[in-house]
């Protein structure tokens, strides 16, 4: 049960990040069609939480948020951002690794249907999600530039990289 219920906590803490990212995000831009576009995210990354935290429970897991988890080894090695181009950039990167882990996560062989059936769901979503942090750092490049912008992904990777590294050599 705990092998089972273990990754599903860190994908519940990787969507509250997320869902903590798109709220700062909302509160620093004017920006009507972004406001819209991260208002739904914002949607999507409740349900997220909603879907894991009911299953975890379902399968006998506690619903905890481990100090230790994700998100102390990101702001860590990351630190917050404190421009909209760093927290999109933040959220671009933190939304990539988590659908690498769904997608790696439902490739296995043997897990739980409940289990593949909610991943499944998310992963969905969380495509859509990459779609449009991409297609607004597109329009943020037209006015801080492609190499800004670039390299803003660029500093933020590394150390999510390294957090990501620590969280699974060293789990909650």
């Amino acid at each position: 049960m705990t092998s089972q219920v273990w990754p599903l906590g860190y994908f519940r803490e990787a969507e509250v990040r997320s869902a903590d990212l798109l709220q700062q995000l909302l509160r620093r831009t004017d920006d009507p069609e972004l406001q819209i576009d991260l208002t739904r995210q914002l949607a999507d990354e409740a349900r997220h939480i909603q879907l894991l935290s009911e299953l975890i429970l379902e399968l006998g897991g506690p619903l905890t948020s481990s100090r230790k988890g994700y998100r102390h080894h990101l702001h860590r090695k990351a630190g917050i951002p404190s421009t909209i181009l760093g927290l999109l950039a933040l959220t671009q990167v933190v939304e990539e690794r988590v659908q690498q882990r769904y997608c790696a996560y439902v490739q296995r062989s043997g897990e739980d249907p409940r289990i593949l059936e909610t991943l499944h769901t998310i992963a969905a979503d969380e495509g859509w999600h990459l779609i449009g942090i991409k297609d607004c750092l597109g329009k943020l490049e037209k006015m801080a530039g492609r190499t800004r912008v670039a390299a803003t992904l660029d500093y933020y990777r590394r150390p999510e990289a390294k957090a990501y590294m620590e969280l699974i050599a060293f789990p909650p």
